[in-house]
């Protein structure tokens, strides 16, 4: 039973996200899910931080008494800058995606790569370890996904992306296992994955503009597109079509969000009740304001 109150109170926890923009944020909706789940009075809110101010958003919140922030675009790599301390991930990555109030002050995470690992666990359908793996992208969710891949125990991490030095930087975060490679590389991988924008709102879609090519995808490989506004691109129907396993960036929308909440609360997070809040899909605009996963 649910101890929110239809009403905050002064005792109401209050914590959020920070971001810009941010008005159609989903993690204020799964993360209320998860406090009403857990009977928590506690409530998530969406704050509009506009670019460059996520240090003093930071100091205002924490003289406000908020909890725990989450944190997305623009400001993942200022707010790696201006908490007290970072976990080995958050620092490894120099991008923060979660602080936490602590007596020595912001404390700063980052759960998106274990978020997306954590999706494709779900249910059985992937694990990483001995596992060849591809990533399309060097971007922050695509170096968030690296590192978690390598951390997982992928036997090869497979970065491509047009600017070698960028490829390069993002491979080395999979450790002994991250390499640069070319998208022809995806027919001989367990799991592919899309972390750029290509397909988002299908701007790009068809074969000059796919990840990588259908062609090269079918039984056997789970394909995964971190867009998921709309819900299927046509690369991942593409994909399927030739016979692959696919899932969208939701999963790993829904399990970095739950890995924050476990963070602030200290309580295992009702991972089905955060699903069951997104349910039918995030056609309206994401975390990043424009239906990508965790960017």
């Amino acid at each position: 039973m649910s101890a929110l109150r239809s009403t905050p109170t002064g005792a109401t926890v209050l914590v959020g996200v920070i971001g810009f923009p941010i008005a159609h944020s989903l993690s204020p909706r799964l993360h209320n899910a998860a406090f009403a789940q857990l009977g928590l009075d506690w409530v998530s809110v969406a704050f509009p931080v506009a670019p460059g101010r996520a240090a003093a958003a930071l100091a205002g919140a924490r003289e406000l008494g908020i909890r725990g922030l989450s944190v997305t675009m623009p400001h993942k790599e200022d707010a790696a800058v201006a908490v007290a301390g970072r976990t080995a991930t958050a620092e490894r990555l120099g991008a923060v995606n979660c602080v936490v109030d602590t007596d020595g002050g912001w404390s700063g995470d980052n759960t998106d790569g274990a978020g997306f690992v954590a999706a494709l666990a779900r249910g059985g359908r992937f694990v990483p370890d001995g596992r060849r793996c591809l990533v399309v992208g060097a971007g922050g969710a695509a170096r968030a996904v690296v590192a978690a891949l390598g951390d997982a125990g992928a036997s090869e991490v497979v970065v491509v992306n047009r600017t070698p030095d960028r490829a390069s930087t993002a491979a080395r975060l999979a450790g002994p296992a991250g390499r640069v490679g070319t998208a022809e590389e995806a027919a001989g991988c367990d799991l592919v994955v899309n972390a750029t924008p290509v397909g988002m709102g299908d701007v790009g879609a068809g074969t000059d503009g796919w990840p990588v090519d259908p062609a090269l995808l079918g039984p056997g490989q789970v394909v995964v597109d971190l867009v998921y506004h709309p819900p299927v691109t046509a690369w991942l129907a593409a994909a399927a079509d030739r016979g692959a396993t696919t899932a969208n960036g939701l999963g790993m929308l829904v399990h970095q969000a739950a890995l924050q909440v476990e963070r602030w609360t200290g309580r295992e997070a009702p991972v089905d009740a955060m699903w069951a809040a997104v349910a039918g899909g995030a056609a309206g605009d994401g975390d990043d304001g424009a239906g990508r996963a965790a960017p």
